[in-house]
């Protein structure tokens, strides 16, 4: 148990830790794979760091219906409690709720020493009246239900965006684009934990050969549905092994692992990853090649390079190249040089977008994205379309790619910069949906310099 600052109470580690991650995303100092790496640090129990990654990820997820349920309850809008105190119900709700091995006792003992922790004492009556009473009522809460028609869309909204939780503004969008069925997937497939997906580091083993490895450390792992060399993760944790860094595997995502493979270039190929970090995608690039040719892979944040560096290390590959490079005024010369020095065969331009595609590995994504930035980030996207355009050769092939599930930032992108010349599709757009392929909503095309 860990003992608190505010008159010695005692809060369990998992539940702790939770907390302090929940304060950090919400008051914007920091996203959750960050406040979930610096709160399990000082956690020496797995199972804590576990649970308190489950309660953190899965209180944002629904963050929405526990603040409808909290505003029914305690008949006020959950905007005119304290933060602090919101963080502590909504938490204590997903537990409640969600997590069926887990004491309603414990769960409302915790809540109530977490409101004194914080400062927040005169909380404490109200953070036991609420989960006591969500408690005793979870069958019949006061969420919307899902509409008898799919064709109420003011019930529909209510639904997704309170019920399945997700911005009102984002479900709209959902909801007209593909319709009811396919948003209520969506929707419920972001609120599902997402597996542990691996790619296979081809450069030093074999898909066959890692998964023998894996089920001698006690990790079972099942061939993943579309990419070639990817592993889903059924039953342990392949980070706490032996072999974790030995550059056999690595994390990424199915659909991440997809795009990589949209990058077709063959050995001796000269390749620019123009935002490369963390480097799954350019390992997966140099395995493709046969790790012959030359990979400029670049970021352009110190830290990022950094963790590039690490990965590049890991993997064995030779045929890398790093550099610290922003994608809109890349360090090379233009495509007309007659120096080939500086020219590519192909670039990839994994572009940083609004990441509304991987909300259900990210679920706080959620609740920061605004619907007026994706037009700032389709604004910064097409910049580096332009700029990395510049160094492809004639006739080399560019691959523009997002993790983000919105037109603005994929299609219409694509279709502004075609609009300028010089460049022509060559494949159909790729695309993934939750709905449709159970997997995370990315994007790709494939375009050709004329």
């Amino acid at each position: 148990m860990t003992r608190g600052a505010g008159g010695g109470q005692r809060v369990a580690p998992a539940r702790a830790a939770a907390y302090e991650v929940l304060r950090a995303v919400g008051s914007g100092a920091a996203d959750l794979p960050h406040a979930l790496a610096h709160a399990r640090a000082r956690l020496n129990d797995e199972r804590d760091r576990a649970l308190a990654g489950e309660i953190a990820a899965g209180t944002l997820r629904w963050q929405a219906a526990f603040d409808h349920i909290v505003a029914a309850i305690a008949k006020r809008p959950i905007a005119r409690l304290d933060a602090e105190v919101a963080d502590i119900l909504r938490m204590g709700m997903f537990q409640l709720l969600h997590l069926d091995r887990v004491p309603a006792s414990a769960v409302v003992h915790d809540a109530v020493s977490l409101t004194r922790v914080a400062g927040k004492r005169s909380a404490a009556p109200l953070a036991n009246a609420v989960l006591r009473r969500v408690s005793r009522e979870r069958s019949h809460l006061p969420l919307p239900p899902k509409p008898d028609t799919p064709d109420d869309r003011d019930r529909a909204l209510d639904y997704l965006s309170i019920s399945l939780s997700h911005p009102r503004w984002l479900a709209a969008r959902w909801l007209d684009r593909h319709g009811f069925d396919a948003a209520e997937s969506w929707t419920r497939f972001n609120n599902q934990p997402a597996r542990l997906t691996l790619r296979v580091n081809t450069l030093k083993t074999t898909r066959d050969a890692a998964i023998d490895l894996l089920r001698s450390n006690g990790v079972e792992v099942e061939p993943a549905r579309f990419a070639r060399d990817g592993l889903v993760v059924v039953k342990g944790n392949p980070l706490l092994t032996s072999v974790a860094h030995d550059g056999l595997f690595f994390v990424q995502d199915e659909a991440s692992q997809l795009v990589a493979a949209l990058v077709s270039a063959a050995p001796g190929d000269r390749v620019l990853d123009a935002c490369a970090s963390p480097g799954g995608k350019t390992i997966a690039i140099a395995a493709a090649m046969q790790d012959r040719g030359l990979i400029v892979a670049a970021d352009v944040r110190a830290r990022r390079v950094d963790l590039l560096r690490r990965t590049v290390r890991e993997s064995g590959a030779a045929s890398i190249r790093i550099v610290r490079g922003d994608a809109t005024a890349l360090p090379f010369r233009s495509s007309t040089s007659s120096d080939r020095g500086e020219r590519f065969d192909w670039v990839l331009l994994d572009a940083p977008c609004s990441g509304l595609g991987t909300i259900r590995r990210d679920p706080d994504l959620k609740w920061k994205r605004r619907e007026a930035e994706l037009h700032t980030f389709a604004a910064a996207q097409l910049r580096m379309l332009r700029e990395t355009a510049r160094v492809l050769r004639p006739g080399g092939r560019l691959i523009y790619s997002t993790c983000s599930s919105e037109p603005e930032e994929n299609e219409d992108v694509v279709h502004t910069f075609l609009g300028e010349g010089g460049f022509a599709r060559a494949a159909p757009d790729f695309r993934t949906y939750p709905f449709r392929d159970e997997l995370e909503a990315f994007f790709g095309a494939v375009l050709i310099k004329t």
